[in-house]
């Protein structure tokens, strides 16, 4: 897997050296997101990347994370991933894959893009390119009620 931030241990120096390199000003609640989802490396809601910055530092505000969340997926340091209109994960695994989601656990996974081959697209608009394809596969537990 690779991330933006891939390093063994994000320092907030590199972490701040890697939002410059995206032209974001890294302030003191960008760097503390950041290191909630570099550190971490999972799929993590806004409510739970909240909770882990206000866990660790004095609070920040939920419109401060959403703007920020925001402002990494415009400059392409996580991807938003949207599992349905009430459920978006942020990831900071930003190549190409696709996921996993389970709806029984609210848990989501990569699955490694060679593992998915997607054979025909429908015929674009004019004018228009494909930026990229995203599948989420929805599983649940064998034995639970559909």
């Amino acid at each position: 897997m690779a991330y933006v931030l891939d390093m063994p241990v994000p320092t907030r120096e590199r972490m701040a050296a890697a939002l410059r390199g995206h032209g974001i000003t890294p302030t003191r609640q960008r760097l503390e997101i950041a290191q909630v989802l570099f550190t971490r490396c999972e799929h993590l809601c806004a409510e739970q990347v909240l909770a882990s910055v206000n866990e660790r530092q004095a609070k920040t505000s939920k419109a401060t994370v959403y703007n920020t969340l925001n402002l990494f997926v415009e400059k392409k340091l996580i991807r938003e991933v949207i599992v349905d209109p009430a459920r978006v994960f942020y990831d900071p695994n930003t190549t190409p894959h696709h996921h996993f989601y389970n709806v029984d656990s609210g848990e989501l996974s990569d699955i490694d893009a060679g593992e998915i081959a997607v054979t025909r697209l429908p015929a674009l608009p004019s004018g228009m390119v494909t930026d990229g394809v995203d599948i989420i596969v929805r599983i649940r537990s064998a034995g639970s009620a559909a």
